[in-house]
């Protein structure tokens, strides 16, 4: 199966991921280019997206630079350092998530987007 490398952009960033094998992905991939608008909550961003499944593999602690997917919220998530509800040096989501991918660069390049902002999620073609 082909690599699914996706650009993130957002508040001057081109960040380069890759989306996994799960069936959650792959719907994400499906959708792909998505738009929405920017949520903060601790060094996490999610936004909703036009997919909405089941929690598969849930996950109710993750690592830096994990791609989640939240079904209650419909929402694509970047985790990059601890969330509210963390204790210790964990990443803690507000609740289990499918962790669909990784980023590929630094995730704390993402502490510097603002709630808000606009996000875009698009294919990178393969060159």
């Amino acid at each position: 199966m082909p690599c699914k490398k996706l650009i993130i952009k957002v508040g001057g960033i081109d960040g380069l991921a890759e989306l996994n094998d799960t069936k959650t992905a792959q719907l994400i991939w499906d959708n792909l280019p998505i738009q929405g608008t920017v949520n903060t909550w601790g060094e996490e961003i999610y936004f909703t997206i036009p997919v909405t499944t089941g929690i598969e593999n849930p996950q109710t602690v993750v690592e830096p630079s994990d791609l989640g997917y939240w079904p209650p919220g419909r929402a694509f998530c970047i985790f990059f350092g601890p969330t509210p509800i963390s204790t210790h040096n964990e990443i803690r989501p507000a609740s289990a998530v499918c962790v669909v991918g990784k980023l590929l660069g630094k995730p704390s390049e993402f502490k510097k987007v603002k709630n808000g902002e606009t996000i875009i999620l698009e294919k990178k073609e393969d060159t």
